[in-house]
């Protein structure tokens, strides 16, 4: 006896299916596999009694899932047989059908579809964010997400940050005053407190630059101090220091790190690190690297911030600044190496006191 190979349509089994009484008695119990499109065909003009005209796109979405379910169990025979007789009875060709039957599964679309649109609203919040923090930010939202989907709906949708490389020197050097050795590289860091590190940095106005100096610390990241000048002088890193001192305890082993500039190696502001007993440290000669967390600040606050706006006036700047430095960057974004946590957020971790 020849052995046929049966499908089911729309879940119900072909000998199920033709044991309805108002079938032809000539409609086969077993469907063979070549002539299951057809039959269905037949079954369900009877059932809907449409015209194929009317039925037969409905027909071929019907079939495209039976064929889905039952391809799995035919040999590679059959199923080009099945796909043939499928294009057939629809009046599609081939290719078309294969081209419904390996296309992505609307769920997984629906899926890509709601998690561009969470994507999208981060990359939008924070926007000079890459796959990693955006795929933490999701996490914190209870997202659970892939970091590679993330970066592949990125790259689809062209969201990839692209950041531009400059450089100006803003530490001058070349100077006579007392310059202290760097203390900092190779410290190991295990509490808050321990080491701040500053730095300074030019913002372009239209017509005039404008000067800013921070003060970090170096374990949590935090912002603790900083100032806005239009000039560049001992005067700014002056106004930058009293800020961290007011906000922060001041324990015994306390280091603080900046470049070798006149703006730090003035009188005063030694001064002003000596009373409390800071220890101090200053960078080597042309080494960025010796101040590295800070100038990763400079860089942060400059693409998250300073580029996506056009100042004219120094009040712009000062709301600016400050908005971002206490709202966005203390409090809201992530940060990789404490862990993807803002910095109040990670201090507050460590200790039940912190200082705000």
């Amino acid at each position: 006896m020849k052995s046929v190979t049966t499908l089911s349509f729309c879940g119900v089994s072909p000998s199920e299916t033709v044991s309805n009484k108002n079938l032809p008695p000539t409609f086969d119990r077993r469907i063979p596999a070549r002539n299951v499109l057809s039959r269905s065909n037949y079954l369900f003009c009877l059932e809907s009694q449409q015209s194929p005209s009317c039925y037969s796109y409905a027909l071929f979405c019907s079939l495209v899932k039976v064929l889905d379910f039952g391809l799995t169990k035919l040999t590679e025979t059959a199923e080009l047989g099945a796909i043939r007789s499928l294009g057939e009875a629809v009046g599609v060709s081939r290719s078309t059908v294969f081209r419904h039957l390996h296309s992505p599964d609307p769920c997984c679309s629906n899926d890509d579809v709601e998690m561009r649109a969470q994507i999208q609203s981060v990359a939008l919040e924070m926007r000079s964010y890459g796959y990693r923090p955006i795929t933490a930010e999701l996490h914190r939202r209870g997202v659970i997400v892939n970091h590679k989907r993330v970066l592949r709906l990125l790259r689809e949708d062209n969201l990839l940050c692209l950041r531009r490389r400059a450089f100006v020197r803003t530490t001058d050097s070349n100077h006579q005053l007392t310059v202290y050795p760097n203390l900092a590289r190779g410290l190991e860091l295990s509490d808050i407190n321990q080491l701040w590190v500053s730095d300074i940095t030019y913002i372009r106005l239209r017509r005039e630059f404008v000067y800013l100096a921070v003060i970090l610390d170096a374990y949590s990241r935090r912002c603790i101090g900083w100032a806005l000048s239009r000039h560049i002088d001992t005067q700014l890193t002056l106004a930058s220091l009293p800020m961290a001192l007011q906000t922060r305890t001041i324990q015994p082993w306390l280091m603080h790190h900046s470049v070798r500039g006149v703006q730090y190696a003035a009188a005063d502001y030694l001064a002003l690190l000596l009373e409390p007993q800071i220890q101090i440290s200053m960078s080597r000669t042309g080494n960025p690297y010796d101040n590295a967390k800070a100038e990763r600040f400079m860089r942060t606050l400059k693409y998250e911030e300073v580029y996506m706006n056009d100042y004219e006036t120094l009040a712009e700047v000062l709301a600016s600044i400050q908005h971002f430095i206490d709202a966005v960057y203390n409090r809201k974004r992530l940060h990789s190496a404490i862990g993807y946590l803002p910095p109040a957020e990670f201090e507050a971790s460590l200790s039940p006191q912190i200082l705000s």
